[in-house]
């Protein structure tokens, strides 16, 4: 109660002088609507994190730069380069990888199973902004936007210009990072280039991290519009050293005696991926034509011991995608736009199972599947008058999933195994979008929104074991969502605050039932997400500038009961119960002082509450995830073209973890991922 207090007193005295001081700032132009807009008078929650943000930040990666806004943490097992990190907006907990749709230049990187986004395939110096759009986003992006949508913009070389930049790093825990890239633009055409390595050991014991990133960007311009190509290459081998176990009934408190060992010293995993994007983008008369095509593929490898019982995958995801849409003016009630689009996907995914990479060549199971979305989308935006605006929007997608498994008894290491029987599944998912925005003279501004949202489950969901342990492909139910918010909000030379509250009710959650033997993947029973996002920005001074966000976010089942099964708690009541892995409070605070024309200090303080463990849907368990406090320090100094920067996260090495799964067998013990102490980086950097 105290840090909430404290930290709503220090938005208030961020935000109050703005309430003084209203004059107009720039536009900000966003691709909210999936055409270059203007934000500031559209219906919708969005953020921006421009590059200037990213370069003051003392955030290593992604997914901590998005953490240091409202509505938004982060699950993060290792601490290394953001492997195996998950961003959760708006309280979905395990489920929040699937929750939150992440986009690369407005294109689905968040694939259809369960590995998740490979943040470090985007370095901060390929970035040119980020939209963050809270709650929204089903209508143009379809499923899986039911916290919200993060668009990532790459830079392209009409802004860069002709420039060439160069950069390395160094720090604690063997990390070794270079990134060298340039642009070039003459006018009509251009292209920019960005490539980047990584080597680090990891806080963690078996957690060695190689990553290597490359990309390029080409524009040619026409008098009405541009074609443009991105293509890029990414390439990750990490060892994965597993949980800390703690069952303080028998003595064990691994995160205490040994945080840094490791659990599993021969597991790892690798993944490399490729994609091509191009987009024709002209202007007809009044309408702005978009048509898209793209391709990407990656391949996923890893090993696990399971205490003897050894398994290897070797599996392949493939993605083609084509996305016309058009903006079509119009003034039927009004100064109007329709954005009218088709999204149209076609998915195949592979996986071949084994005990060794030297039997892949005779797997135990072979398992297909292929998937195919097609959506049809309108969305309109009606200027009502000068100060208000009026969007509405609907989504109609269906989805085809196929899929079929071979088992092979002869295999290497085969025993007591199955083939899932072939299977088929179809089904329709449904959103709209009503809002409104209406902005007084002073610049204060309303506004309101009501919507709903779907998920399908992906392919890591759906292939399962039953009741009797035999491989079977489980369709499940879409999940739904319908919700309701409301925010204020105001943009001064000053700076900017944002006020927002929401509700969100989803039926037919799609998560893993740890209760239930032999069903993996299940529909949950009805639960509830609504909480309080406040923000806030001021020029405190000509050389400091303040920043400040608190969220409360209660994420709890409405009614359920989970049957259980043989080896697993009986029939337990979930009602009324609080979802693990969600915070109910958060807050960052951030200051940045410009100490001369040529030197930066950044200070960031991020307070994280305590949290339920994955697995203790019952909240019964009697330990939680205990709260943290992080504070984060950086120095900027520039000459001449050079930048020399050092960094110091948890500064006053502060023992954590953000991750925690109860055991359902053992009553008591649980494992923890076990996260880095006190960290230093130091960087040089030249850009011409």
């Amino acid at each position: 109660m105290k840090q909430s207090v404290l930290c709503v007193a220090l938005f208030g005295v961020i935000a109050l002088p703005f309430y003084a001081y209203a004059e107009t700032l720039d536009e900000v132009v966003v691709t909210a609507t999936r055409f270059k807009d203007v934000s500031v008078d559209k219906p919708i929650n969005v953020t921006v994190i421009s590059q200037s943000d990213i370069q003051q930040s003392s955030a290593r990666t992604l997914p901590e730069l998005l953490s240091g806004e409202a509505g938004i943490s982060m699950r993060d097992l290792f601490g290394n380069n953001a492997a195996a990190t998950t961003v959760d907006m708006r309280g979905f907990g395990a489920a929040a990888g699937q929750n939150t749709l992440i986009l690369l230049d407005g294109r689905r990187i968040t694939d259809p199973d369960l590995s998740g986004v490979q943040w470090a395939a985007i370095p901060f110096s390929a970035i040119e902004r980020i939209e963050i759009l809270r709650g929204s986003g089903a209508v143009l992006y379809g499923g899986g936007t039911t916290g919200g949508v993060i668009n990532i913009i790459t830079r392209t070389p009409e802004a860069s210009g002709n420039s060439a930049h160069a950069s390395v790093r160094g720090g604690s825990y063997g990390l070794s990072e270079v990134q060298a890239g340039g642009s070039y633009f003459s006018g009509k055409a251009g292209l920019d280039l960005t490539a980047s390595k990584l080597n680090s050991q990891g806080y963690r014991a078996n957690n060695r991290n190689e990553q290597t990133n490359a990309q390029a960007n080409f524009r040619w311009l026409t008098e009405a519009g541009e074609l443009s190509a991105r293509l890029g290459m990414d390439s990750q081998n990490i060892q994965l050293p597993g949980g800390r176990t703690v069952q303080t009934a028998v003595g064990i408190d691994q995160v205490r005696t040994d945080p840094r060992g490791a659990a599993t010293p021969l597991d790892y995993a690798s993944r490399d991926g490729n994609q091509l994007a191009l987009d024709w983008q002209q202007t007809l008369g009044a309408v702005d034509l978009n048509i898209g095509l793209a391709t990407r593929n990656k391949n996923q490898k890893s090993y696990f011991d399971w205490g003897g019982f050894p398994a290897y995958r070797d599996g392949d995801l493939n993605v083609t995608s084509f996305t016309p849409r058009a903006r079509i003016p119009h003034d039927l009630g009004g100064d109007s736009s329709l954005v009218v689009g088709v999204d149209m996907h076609r998915w195949r995914y592979g996986q071949r199972v084994s005990n060794a990479v030297a039997n892949i060549g005779q797997p135990i199971n072979r398992i297909g599947m292929q998937q195919q979305n097609d959506a049809l989308y309108l969305q309109n935006t009606t200027h009502l008058g000068k100060a208000t605006t009026l969007l509405a929007g609907v989504r109609n997608e269906r989805i085809s999933m196929a899929g079929n498994d071979t088992y092979n008894a002869a295999a290497p290491g085969a025993f007591f195994g199955s083939a899932a029987p072939a299977a088929s599944f179809a089904a329709t998912g449904n959103a709209y979008e009503l809002a409104l925005r209406h902005q007084l003279d002073s610049g204060l501004a309303f506004n309101g929104k009501i919507g709903s949202s779907f998920r399908f489950a992906n392919v890591d969901e759906i292939y399962e074991s039953g009741a009797a342990f035999t491989n079977q492909f489980q369709f499940l139910r879409p999940q739904t969502s319908s919700g309701i918010e409301f925010g204020v909000d105001q943009r001064t030379q000053a700076g900017s605050w944002r006020a927002t509250v929401f509700n969100s009710r989803v039926n037919d959650e799609i998560h893993l039932d740890p209760f239930t033997t032999g069903t993996g993947n299940t529909n949950l029973p009805p639960s509830r997400r609504q909480g309080v996002e406040l923000e806030g920005k001021w020029q405190a001074l000509q050389k400091l500038v303040l920043n400040a966000n608190y969220s409360y976010t209660d994420a709890r089942f409405l009614s359920g009961v989970m049957p259980g099964g043989a080896f697993t708690q009986l029939n337990v009541n979930i009602a009324g119960k609080r979802v693990p892995l969600v915070a109910n409070q958060k807050a960052n605070l951030g200051a940045s002082w410009l100490a001369s024309e040529q030197t930066r200090l950044n200070a960031a303080l991020t307070y994280v509450g305590s949290q339920f463990m994955e697995n203790d849907e019952a909240n019964t368990l009697g330990i939680k995830i205990p709260s943290y406090s992080l504070f984060d320090i950086k120095l900027v100094h520039e000459m001449k073209g050079w930048q020399v920067n050092a960094a110091v996260n948890n500064l006053f090495d502060r023992r954590y973890f953000t991750y925690a799964v109860s055991s359902q067998f053992t009553p008591g013990r649980y494992n923890a991922y076990t996260l880095p102490g006190r960290t230093l980086f130091v960087g040089l950097s030249y850009q011409q």
